[in-house]
Formats: structure tokens, C-alpha cells, sequence
């Protein structure tokens, strides 16, 4: 089997070896146009029937079979191993009647007729005799879908080569797009953002699709007798991909609140799209896949465009789609025209549109991730905002509050000391109704400031409201906490604030309280500002510190 001698080969390093000539011959190709017994084709009765046809490239439009001839322009003798070769031959089934072959081949990508031997670039078809110049060759191709297939003949070493650097890409582009759509799915699992989740199923239908597609399916023989061998899978995989893919730009670029005639516009392609795709298991008209083709070329402008927009309207998930979607949407108008019929494509293009994929999925993922952190960002900014008194610089009242109940807690857990320190500004309305409500907005930055330089870092300072201030200080005992409001209340009556060329001489009236067995947040707060008003009421500028029971005074 070719798939089990792959690890061996890959590892000795054959696949980036120098590749061998690969074709042997110029071709012709002539096909029939009317349905004709085999006797007489391959019989050369009705060899001036047959008309040539531009290019080395077999291409049939409808599902009926057709008859075509390949001659070659030189003689090839059995030593070169020729070997006609069919690229990228998707669903096609080709019956082909040879020199010095009894009984015609058959060919196909999947199910009985498949050839192990080779990989699912090709379909590939002995010349054991050899082949005469104008000698011909007789293929008579059923195709279901309209797939185009180059035709060449190589030697049997460079098709090896071929198939070896055919099945690396292959599983580099489908190995990564499965592990990019799984690795989405379990972003959404983690985090929670369903656009995750909408990102993975529409790469793991991109891997569906191109495996049931170009016959890689045949890797995992249970899934390939499944799926492999009826050609609508690959369009119901196409239509997955499409609807997947609108539900996340849709919600991505937020189309629906900005940009809303394209929202509908890509609604309805998606749900066309999804008729004509569905309606290939009720008919097999020659109109459908080509209608088909035309919606789906329409939607992928209108993405394109709605990108376009977003970034015009500085939206940063426009950048990450139209960078994803340009080589994508390019490659994808050159399929689409391949498969019309209107040029022939290069033998690349069934790497690189997989490979444009990747890419898109790639920069659609890391899109995601910048606007996830960007809302986290503005979250945190929020949060912060909410939790930071904006004058001050401290904590507001309801970030203070919650550190002090959490500290209460802790510290009745882990029976850790715990204090507090309430002050205000003594006199402080009087600055307030003498030089102006900015003045006293200056004077209360400057004492928060000096106060919050005089704390340890893991002490906590909030503005309880007006000029009172609350300082939580965990693992700290009365004592201590006593010094550290002492130090507070120097570090503001040490020397006068100079506020716009005025000197004003400040103190502070300053409460301390420890936590006992047993007590609330709410209950210690009550003994602080107890602390604090016995301050006030001895005369200010002094400390207080509340026990459960006594009150201590330290004047100034």
C-alpha cells in the first residue's frame, strides 16, 4: 500500500529530492460528442469524429459519459515506464482502453476501482508497451460533477515523486485546518465565545469537503465507504462551510447593526446557495452547480466589500477579514472559472485554495483573539474605573467596602490580626466656602497622596466619602496600627499645602479600631468612626484608638 510506505519515505528525505522529468510527450485531445458504442470508438471508426480541444485538459460538462482520445506527438519506448496520468480527477470515473491492454482500466479517486498504489492526485493508467507517436489512447469519462483534469504522460519514477510531494502537502494543509478547527472548539469549550465555536465547525466542513472532495478520504477506508463514494457529500460539506462561515462574519464585523443591506444580501446568497446545493440530490442539471457557483462567487464579494467597509469605519476585525479573505476570495474566482469551464487552472490551485484556507483561518483566529482581548481590555479599563476614586487616586467606596469584607473574613479564618484607620480633614468644609470647591479638590488629592505614600504595599486606602478617608491594614494589631495613624495624621501637619500661592496649614482627626472574635465588617466600621468622632470631640488633630470596650486617646 502506497499510504503505509509514506512515514518510511518521508523520513529518508525522498519527497524534497530532485524531482524527475516529468512529462514525456506533447498530447492531443479530441473528444466525441455523441454517445457511441465502444466497439467502434476504440475500433478508429469514428476517429474523424472526434474534435480537438484546446490544452492538455479533459473537461466534462454534463454527467453523461463522453468519449475522448489522447495521442502523442513522439514515440515512448517500455523502458521510459510511461504512464498516462489524469490530475485532479475529483469524482470522475474513467474507462480507458490502452496499447497492449486485452481489456479496458477503470479508473476512480474512491470505491472499487481506486488503485492503492497511487496517491489521490491522479488517476494513473500503464503504458507497459509503450506507446507509438499518433498512437491512440480511448477514455470514455463519466463525470458527475464538472471537474477538469489535465492529462500527461510521465514515467513511473516522477510520478512517485509526485504523488510523495502531493500527499506531504496534503496532509500539512488538511492536518493543520483539522487542528485549527479543533483547536477553535476548545477555545469555545474554555472561554465560552461561540464565535469560536462557528470558526471550527467551518474548518473542520473545509476539511470534510476537500477530503471528500479530491479522494483523500480514502486514508480512513470506513469514512471513505461512507462518504467517499456519492458525490453530493462534498456539496453538503460546502454548504456547512458557508453557513458557518456567514454566522461568524456576520457576528464578527456585527453586519447585522452596521451594515445591514449587505447582512441581507449575505443571508440571502447563504440561502440560496444551500437550495441549489441540496437540490443536486433531487437533480443533476448542468444549471444547478453552475447557478451554484455564481451565488457563491456573489457572497464572497459582499464579504470582501463589508470588510472593506469595516475598515474604512476603523473596525479591527475588517483588517483581520479582508487580509484572510482577498487570496481566498482570488483563488476561489479562479476554481469557480476553472470549473465553468471558462480557463484551466494551474496544477497547484488544489493546494493553494486548502492553502488559503489555512492562512484565513490563521489570521480569522488570531482576529478573534485580538478582539476578545481588546473587550478585555475595555473591561478591565471599566473595572478599574469603577474601583478607583477618580480625585483622590484611592479606592471608591464600594471597592474599599468589598476589600474590607474580604478582609474580615480572612482574618476570622486564618485568626490573623486585622485594623483600621478612619480620618478626615479638620476644617475641612471651611477651605471649601473660603477658597472654592477646587481648591478643596486640591487640598484632598495632596493629603490622599501624602497619606497613601506613608502605607505599606499591601495596606489598603479608600474614600469613604466627602474628606473621610478609610485605611485597612491586614495582620496588624491596635498597637501598631495606633504608629501607623500617628504617621499618618505627621505626614500632613509636618508642613502647609501650597495650593495656587496660597499656604494652608492641615490636620487630620484620625479613629482606629482592631477586629475582635466574632465581629462583622459593619460592626467594626461603627467602632472606627466611634474612634474617629472622639477625635474630633477632644479637640482634632489627634489619633483615637476604639477597643471593644475603652477608647484610647493619643493627643496631639
Amino acid at each position: 500500500m502506497f499510504w503505509a510506505l509514506l512515514p518510511s519515505l518521508l523520513m529518508s528525505g525522498q519527497v524534497l529530492g530532485a524531482p524527475p522529468a516529468a512529462t514525456l510527450a506533447e498530447l492531443s485531445v479530441a473528444r466525441l460528442d455523441p454517445e457511441a458504442g465502444a466497439a467502434d470508438v476504440t475500433a478508429g471508426l469514428l476517429d474523424n469524429e472526434f474534435a480537438p480541444v484546446a490544452g492538455q485538459v479533459i473537461h466534462e460538462f454534463t454527467p453523461q459519459p463522453r468519449w475522448w482520445k489522447i495521442t502523442a506527438n513522439r514515440t515512448l519506448d517500455v523502458q521510459v515506464q510511461a504512464q498516462l496520468v489524469l490530475q485532479s480527477p475529483g469524482h470522475n470515473t474513467v474507462e480507458a482502453w490502452l496499447p497492449g491492454s486485452p481489456a479496458p482500466i477503470t479508473r476512480a479517486l474512491l470505491g472499487p476501482d481506486a488503485d492503492p498504489g497511487f496517491s489521490s492526485r491522479a488517476l494513473v493508467f500503464p503504458l507497459p508497451t509503450g506507446l507509438v507517436a499518433g498512437e491512440p489512447i480511448y477514455l470514455r469519462v463519466e463525470s458527475p460533477i464538472s471537474t477538469p483534469m489535465s492529462v500527461s504522460i510521465e514515467s513511473l519514477a516522477a510520478v512517485h515523486h509526485a504523488d510523495l510531494n502531493h500527499v506531504a502537502g496534503r496532509a500539512f494543509l488538511l492536518g493543520g485546518l483539522g487542528l485549527m478547527g479543533l483547536l477553535a472548539l476548545g477555545l469555545w469549550v474554555g472561554i465560552g465565545e461561540r464565535g469560536y465555536a462557528y470558526l471550527g465547525l467551518s474548518l473542520l466542513a473545509q476539511v470534510a469537503f476537500f477530503a471528500t472532495n479530491s479522494g483523500d478520504i480514502r486514508m480512513v477506508p470506513a469514512l471513505a465507504e461512507l462518504l467517499g463514494t456519492d458525490w453530493r457529500w462534498p456539496r453538503l460539506f460546502v454548504v456547512a462551510n458557508a453557513a458557518f462561515n456567514v454566522i461568524f462574519l456576520t457576528r464578527y464585523l456585527d453586519m447585522r447593526a452596521r451594515q445591514p443591506a449587505l447582512w441581507t444580501l449575505l443571508l440571502a446568497c447563504l440561502g440560496v446557495f444551500s437550495l441549489l446545493a441540496l437540490g443536486t440530490w433531487i437533480t443533476a442539471a448542468h444549471w444547478v452547480p453552475v447557478v451554484g457557483n455564481l451565488v457563491l462567487v456573489l457572497g464572497t464579494v459582499a464579504v470582501v466589500i463589508a470588510a472593506v467597509f469595516a475598515c474604512l469605519g476603523r473596525q479591527r476585525s475588517g483588517y483581520f477579514v479582508l487580509a484572510s479573505w482577498v487570496p481566498m476570495a482570488s483563488l476561489l474566482m479562479v476554481r469557480v472559472g476553472e470549473t465553468s469551464g471558462l480557463w484551466a487552472g494551474p496544477s497547484w490551485l488544489m493546494h493553494a485554495l486548502p492553502a488559503a484556507l489555512l492562512f484565513a483561518g490563521m489570521a480569522l483566529m488570531v482576529g478573534l483573539s485580538d478582539t476578545l482581548q481588546q473587550l478585555r481590555r475595555d473591561r478591565d479599563r471599566a473595572s478599574r474605573m469603577a474601583s478607583v476614586d477618580v480625585l483622590t487616586g484611592a479606592m471608591s467606596r464600594t471597592a474599599i467596602q468589598n476589600r474590607l469584607k474580604a478582609c474580615v473574613e480572612e482574618s476570622h479564618r486564618r485568626r490573623i490580626p486585622l485594623s483600621v484607620v478612619f480620618f478626615d480633614i479638620d476644617r475641612f468644609k471651611r477651605i471649601n466656602d473660603e477658597y472654592g470647591h477646587g481648591i478643596g479638590d486640591s487640598c484632598l488629592k495632596i493629603i490622599a497622596l501624602r497619606t497613601r505614600n506613608r502605607l505599606r504595599t499591601y495596606d489598603s486606602l479608600g474614600r469613604w466619602g466627602g474628606d473621610e478617608l478609610l485605611v485597612i491594614l491586614p495582620d496588624t494589631h491596635l498597637e501598631e496600627a495606633m504608629g501607623v495613624a500617628e504617621n499618618l495624621r505627621s505626614a500632613v501637619n509636618c508642613r502647609p499645602l501650597s495650593i495656587d500661592g496660597h499656604l494652608f496649614d492641615a490636620s487630620l482627626s484620625l479613629g482606629v479600631a482592631e477586629l475582635v472574635d466574632g465581629e462583622t465588617a459593619a460592626q467594626l466600621l461603627d467602632r472606627v468612626d466611634a474612634a474617629l468622632y472622639a477625635s474630633k470631640a477632644g479637640g482634632r488633630d489627634r489619633v483615637t484608638g476604639r477597643l471593644a470596650v475603652t477608647a484610647t486617646t493619643a493627643p496631639a
